[in-house]
């Protein structure tokens, strides 16, 4: 049965729901972000299949961006 709060068909694709896929994997915030647009893209609006994966890229980089600033923090001797 079609329910467009709890399970919408965007994210219910194949075996596995989004929702499981990310929080089984632990992929957090920006990750998990990155994932659920990658899964509906085109799926969801499929006029905006490209900003979906857009969105993706961005939380990915991100995601990159902030891991990096960490790593360079903690080799100038600690963190912030």
């Amino acid at each position: 049965m079609y329910d467009s709060v709890n399970h919408p068909a965007h994210y219910n694709v194949g075996k596995f729901e989004v929702i499981d896929v990310i929080e089984d994997w632990q992929l957090g915030f920006c990750l998990g972000n990155a994932v659920k647009y990658i899964a509906r893209a085109g799926r969801k609006e499929p006029s905006k299949t490209a900003e979906d994966l857009r969105k993706a890229i961005w939380y990915i980089e991100y995601f990159i961006k902030q891991g990096l600033h960490k790593q360079e923090t903690a080799e100038a001797g600690g963190e912030r």
